[in-house]
């Protein structure tokens, strides 16, 4: 037989493309258009359906950037239609190949009712099936111009991330509005027609059934009259059916599918914009419920739940209904797809807590899994704090973005850093916006790495951010791909039953220990410092207000802990953890209302906590400690003044005149308080550190050496740092300024002044402090540069064969070597408040109050001594996708500890961002709770979410040992019980002498419930 593949080949696309697809609607009539454009910012649709709307005509643009237009669109349904699948079909002047991030459209009845979203991929809305014929139709269309900020793959910057600086250039031009008949049999063929090519396609070329395929299609399109495509639809389909009725092989592999719609709760566009969006593809997911008896999807982000809920009362009456159907799942359990490196342990832990009781509350539904498919990485703890949480699996597919090695598992059980075990699949589909293509479903038998182990995996279908979630196409093509020979088998099903059937088939699997590192997105640890920064300071702001009202809820009368504004505050701080806001990869207005609102954040807690300490009386000036560590430091009182104070753990202690060990010494640029010896160099670098305590010199090379990189990614500018940025640099050596600022017994500081680059400044200040080995500088940066990364080293003399990066409820060790290439791709990493390097017997830390991002490399040196350098990354400067991203004022401090344990550097983390709270109040009452015992930490004090006025205490083992001893309350203790996140009873606690007894296993955590005597 002469081959004649490329000719059938041809053949078949060019009839799809060009007739059948072109004859899916068999006529149409155009609606009458009117428009009206919102002033500003969105506006209800009572006021829309009030407004004066002018005559609109098709081919007209619209909507500038970040506007409104309402479209008042009216027409009847042909009579002679009578009998026939008859759609409005509304194209808004839809540009480039990405459904979502463009014009969006919401279409109501006249009375409100949302009835479906239109976009790109999803452009009709049902009107009647069967049509009566005369049918008037009156819909009121909300269009949203959004510009497509992802234009040209990334590669321009552009103005438009910020209504502020985006014009009011109209953006789209109207194509058509019209009312159509759907020829149901041509729609049915454009689908058949589709799934076999695609599959012909994917097949190889010495395939039996690719060719089978080949010449079934031939002979159907031999049947299709040009002239009349619609008459011709149903034999042409009779003739394909042969061909898509062959079942499947037996060992095929089996796709369990599950519609989805991932929206971005900002990154593109604005939260306000998001509260729209979810609205939109809400709308489109249950009107398909109601099409699809078999369609089931998933959804997660209880944030986004709510907005609709209180913004869309109607579409959220449908999502109830169709969670009762069992077609509608809510997953996930978190208030939003956080970002998974950069959130605090107890925000974590709350981002569950929120999520998962907003489920049960409002749907009954306990949600048994985590659903994070896009998040840049994903910390050690998680397995740890999901199971807590109540969660049996967890699911992501971001690791298959990898820029350097193939993750070699697909479906396995991850262990975290406490031995916490929880199973896990990346879909090997490979995205989380399948389609169900022939290229899909070829990729996924392809990547799908636990062959001979197990034989299916997940794939989550439906367009997101925007762009309408799942369709009917995509539905058509799962019933058809169910059981087709040379395909994998599709099954549309809730993610909680693949999950049981895939552990059930592998109890086995592989198992993978630590992180989930991302080797790409790694500068999201740094862009958009600010927002970083903002985020820090509301979790600790969170922790000291959640102490001090629990204290005086327990002390003071008529003190009402204030459940509902703490409530409110932490879904704030929960929200914008999101992965593309925390990261720092949104556009410019993503980023200025998260100032702003962190702002609002602070002012309101710092107000609770005011309030709180007030409540507790009035008396003389006090130190408020909210570390879980005593501390004894140096605290300024309200007109400056330096006082040294020792202060208990969660307790307070008065301003009395305590004698420091030694007193700071100030001669030149040196300073030195009896525990180490700082020089500073005349180019403001640290030329000598010296541990007096030790008697050893800490730096191999100057310290705080200040290098300017230039930064410039290969295609995701806020997102990626890639290894090439190292290889051009300037030090900043060349100081204005290098002058003692303050020269106290308690305090030494030296202030070095720079000027660099494009007009940018750096002002530091250098403080060593009474009784305190910790080095502080305070840094205050005015920073104009472009496409440039600023990083902080310290070379320290010390052969550490590892960093130790604190995460979440713990920390984590990467090796200083680059053996393999994982290790090698690991050139930038994430910590939270400190680093550790160590050789037996000594160590240092290098702590900060705000930055995420380091790296740590090691080199040996002449002679013989190893140096190993850990460098902070302080600020970035990307272009896209916001222009001016990071410009402009930055303040923040880190820190050098020299001889530092990790203990020591997990007490002084907590000492930086939980700086001394000074304000009058009568003698205190004790501590609510001491934990005694090493490595035993206290992360969180509140009183119980349900108001019975129990008290919630988290703790954790920190050390990374095994750790016992004993948390003693300070009120009277009528019982204890251990709980999981949720603060339900797990088993009751061992009480001795009045105390709960404790004890750990290796960053294990532990929530007690204590119920007041």
């Amino acid at each position: 037989m002469h081959d004649e593949s490329r000719r059938i080949e041809e053949r078949v696309q060019r009839l799809h493309d060009q007739r059948i697809k072109t004859a899916v609607y068999a006529a149409t009539v155009p609606f009458e258009v009117e428009a009206w454009q919102a002033p500003g910012e969105p506006v209800p649709f009572e006021e829309a359906a009030a407004a004066t709307y002018e005559p609109f005509m098709m081919g007209t643009p619209w909507g500038p950037p970040w506007g409104t237009t309402w479209f008042r669109m009216r027409g009847q349904v042909p009579a002679e239609w009578a009998g026939k699948r008859v759609e409005a079909v509304i194209d808004l002047g839809f540009t480039g190949d990405w459904p979502g991030n463009q014009a969006e459209a919401l279409v109501h009845l006249t009375d409100g009712t949302p009835l479906k979203a239109v976009n790109p991929l999803n452009q009709y809305v049902a009107i009647a099936n069967p049509a009566q014929g005369g049918e008037s139709v009156d819909y009121l269309v909300e269009a949203a111009s959004n510009p497509d900020i992802l234009a040209d793959n990334f590669s321009k910057i552009t103005p438009l991330g910020d209504k502020l600086t985006a014009g009011d250039k109209p953006l789209y031009t109207f194509r058509a509005a019209d009312i159509a008949i759907l020829d149901e049999e041509v729609w049915h063929l454009d689908l058949d027609v589709q799934v076999l090519r695609e599959l012909m396609l994917e097949l190889g070329e010495h395939d039996p059934r690719r060719h089978e395929i080949a010449h079934a299609l031939d002979r159907a399109m031999d049947l299709l009259d040009l002239d009349d495509v619609s008459g011709s639809a149903a034999a042409v389909r009779e003739a394909l059916h042969p061909a898509l009725s062959r079942p499947s092989h037996a060992s095929a592999h089996t796709i369990s599918g599950v519609g989805h719609a991932h929206i971005d709760s900002a990154w593109l566009w604005p939260i306000r914009e998001t509260k729209r969006k979810t609205s939109r593809t809400f709308s489109n997911v249950t009107s398909l419920a109601d099409e699809y008896d078999d369609f089931i999807f998933a959804c997660s982000q209880a944030q986004q739940y709510e907005w609709v809920r209180d913004n869309y009362p109607k579409v959220w009456a449908r999502i109830q209904e169709s969670v009762k159907n069992g077609q509608w799942a809510p997953v996930g359990g978190m208030w939003v797809e956080s970002d998974g490196n950069l959130p605090g342990g107890e925000a974590v832990a709350r981002q569950f807590v929120h999520g998962k009781r907003f489920f049960m509350d409002h749907f009954g539904i306990e949600t048994k899994g985590v659903w994070l498919p896009d998040s840049f990485g994903y910390n050690a703890a998680y397995p740890q704090i999901a199971k807590l949480a109540g969660n049996e699996w967890f699911l992501t597919q971001k690791i298959s973005w990898n820029q350097t090695n193939r993750f070699p598992h697909h479906t396995f059980w991850w262990e975290g850093i406490d031995g916490t075990r929880i199973f896990t699949h990346f879909p090997p589909v490979d995205t989380y916006n399948a389609r169900f293509s022939g290229e899909e479903m070829s990729r996924a038998v392809r990547n799908y790495s636990e062959k001979g182990g197990a034989s299916r995996s997940l794939a989550p279908f439906g367009w997101g951010d925007g762009g309408g979630g799942p369709t009917r196409e995509i539905m058509e093509r799962a019933r058809r791909l169910a059981d087709l020979e040379g395909s994998a088998k599709v099954v549309v099903e809730h993610p909680d039953e693949f999950f049981a059937k895939a552990r059930e088939e592998y109890p086995d699997a592989p198992v993978w220990v630590g992180e989930l590192y991302l080797e790409l997105h790694r500068a999201t640890y740094t862009s958009q410092a600010r927002t970083k920064q903002g985020n820090r300071r509301s979790e600790h702001l969170l922790r000291e207000a959640e102490l001090w009202a629990t204290t005086a809820a327990l002390h003071a009368p008529g003190y009402s802990y204030p459940h509902e504004k703490l409530d409110r505050l932490w879904k704030t701080v929960l929200l914008h953890q999101f992965h593309d806001i925390l990261p720092g990869s949104s556009i410019a207005w993503v980023h200025r209302e998260a100032e702003a609102e962190y702002a609002r954040v602070a002012r309101e807690l710092h107000a609770l906590t005011a309030e709180a300490v007030a409540a507790l009386g009035t008396g003389e000036p006090r130190a408020f400690n909210t570390s879980p560590y005593d501390r004894a430091e140096v605290v300024r009182t309200a007109d400056g003044t330096p006082v040294f104070v020792e202060v208990p753990a969660s307790g307070s202690a008065p301003l009395a005149d305590t004698a420091p060990p030694q007193p700071v010494t100030v001669d030149g640029l040196v300073l030195d308080n009896g525990l180490v010896r700082v020089e500073v160099a005349e180019d403001g670098t640290l030329s000598s550190v010296r541990d007096l305590r030790a008697g050893r010199e800490v730096l191999a090379e100057p310290g705080n050496l200040l290098r300017l990189h230039t930064d410039l990614p290969n295609y995701w500018d806020a997102w990626d740092i890639d290894k090439h940025y190292k290889n051009r640099y300037t030090d900043l050596l060349d100081a204005s300024s290098v002058t003692v600022v303050e020269q106290d017994p308690l305090v030494g500081a030296i202030r070095v002044e720079r000027s660099f680059g494009k007009g940018s400044t750096i002002t530091q200040t250098i403080s060593v402090r009474a009784g305190s080995p910790r080095i502080d500088i305070e840094t205050d940066i005015d920073w104009h540069e472009t496409e440039k990364i600023l990083k902080a080293a310290f070379p320290v003399d010390i052969r550490a064969p590892h960093s130790s990066a604190e995460i979440q409820f713990g920390h984590i060790q990467r090796p200083t070597h680059t053996n393999t290439s994982w290790e090698s791709a690991r050139f930038e990493v994430s910590g939270h408040r400190w680093v550790h390097l160590a050789e037996p017997g000594y160590g240092v830390a290098v702590i900060n109050d705000s930055t995420y991002g380091h790296d740590v490399s090691r080199t040996v040196r002449e002679d013989g001594g190893t140096t190993t350098t850990v460098r902070l990354s302080l600020v970035r400067a990307p272009r896209i996708p916001d222009p001016e991203a990071d410009q402009g004022r930055h303040r923040f401090t880190y820190a050098l500890l020299p001889g530092a344990t990790i203990e020591d550097a997990v007490a002084e983390g907590y000492s930086l961002n939980l700086p001394l709270r000074v304000a009058d109040a009568a003698g205190a009452p004790e501590p609510v709770v001491s934990a005694e015992g090493e490595g035993v930490t206290v992360e969180a004090v509140k009183l119980a979410d349900d108001a019975s006025g129990d008290v919630v205490v988290r703790l954790y083992e920190s050390r990374g040992g095994r750790a016992t001893g004993t948390l003693r309350t300070g009120f009277p203790l009528a019982g204890a019980q251990i709980t999981d996140l949720l603060e339900r009873p797990l088993q009751d606690a061992e009480i001795t002498d009045g105390a709960v007894a404790v004890a750990l296993r290796p960053f294990q955590i532990l929530t007690l419930r204590l119920r007041r005597g």
